[in-house]
């Protein structure tokens, strides 16, 4: 059945009200960049996990977040409730918009969200793919999975001053500038470090970061000790020839933090082995343990001749 035919069926034809969907797998950051999609195509208000949001500011509705299990954030998310889709239905007539960005995990979930709340059916569909990398995406799982830190695309204050606030955890700023900033920016996700000096042409907008109960998993406590050992071996399935010379382990507020010495063979960058061993220790101990690893900071002692064939 043709997108058309099916707005005709269903009455949802509403002259002036343009729908457009953004979706994509669950924990792909489309709360991170809904503001960057509704930007480009001009458009005002977003629906996203059982809110209406315009401009920054909640209108209608109420978040999938403070839900206590994952079955009641999806029916929210959804407008299960017929009280619930009826406000958030009246809010989005009385404002008059124009354009409305819907986010879903699917072109199904999207247009049963339009549905429900008597909109038409969308007019652009955007996956997530075709404006964030399979690395941003794979840190937006990363800090879904393993930190339960979502996103709501609203002021920090709309949070804190609401049921929201205990669910509250941080707030970010992300920028519109069209230049490699920007993906400097994106490549940062959930960190606050945006410089102080922008461009003319660059916009900041503020996100609320939260941690649902239904995300929040209890955290595994691992000893130093098998934390030790882990790495031990892991560095030696990245090189067998670097050595560890010391390896300090510290809590911290969310998980732990490593200072690891090594020598390591003549022949590689070393900037680039640091980077690379890094990212495959962290990789592999969050794989294995759920243990939450918020850095590994190398230090290279000494170069070592390589082993001779």
């Amino acid at each position: 059945m043709n997108t058309l035919f099916l707005k005709e069926l269903l009455g949802l034809e509403k002259k002036g009200m343009m729908v457009y969907a953004f979706y994509g797998p669950s924990g792909t950051g489309k709360s991170f960049r809904a503001k960057l999609v509704a930007q480009q195509y001009g458009i005002t208000a977003v629906i996203d996990d059982g809110l209406l949001i315009q401009d920054d500011e909640i209108l209608a509705g109420k978040s999938a977040k403070l839900e206590k299990n994952y079955m009641g954030a999806v029916r929210v998310a959804l407008f299960d409730d017929k009280e619930h889709r009826d406000g958030v239905a009246r809010a989005i007539q009385k404002t008059k918009i124009k354009k409305i960005l819907i986010l879903g995990t699917s072109e199904k979930m999207v247009n049963k969200i339009a549905v429900r709340l008597q909109l038409p059916l969308p007019e652009k569909y955007i996956r997530i793919d075709e404006i964030a990398t399979p690395e941003q995406m794979d840190e937006a799982r990363r800090s879904r999975q393993i930190e339960g830190k979502h996103v709501i695309p609203v002021r920090a204050y709309e949070v804190k001053n609401q049921s929201y606030s205990k669910i509250f955890y941080d707030s970010i700023r992300v920028s519109t500038a069209k230049n490699r900033f920007i993906l400097r920016l994106l490549n940062k996700f959930l960190k606050r470090n945006a410089p102080d000096t922008l461009s003319q042409n660059t916009k900041l907008f503020e996100k609320s970061v939260v941690r649902p109960a239904f995300s929040q998993q209890e955290r595994k406590d691992v000893s130093h000790a098998v934390l030790a050992q882990m790495t031990m071996n892991f560095i030696g399935e990245f090189n067998a020839e670097v050595r560890i010379k010391k390896l300090t382990i510290r809590n911290e507020k969310s998980g732990y933090s490593f200072v690891l010495t090594v020598d390591v063979p003549l022949g590689r960058e070393l900037t680039q082995i640091s980077i690379e061993l890094k990212d495959f220790v962290i990789s592999m101990i969050e794989k294995k343990s759920k243990a939450r690893i918020e850095d590994v900071y190398i230090v290279i002692d000494k170069l070592l001749q390589p082993k001779s064939a």
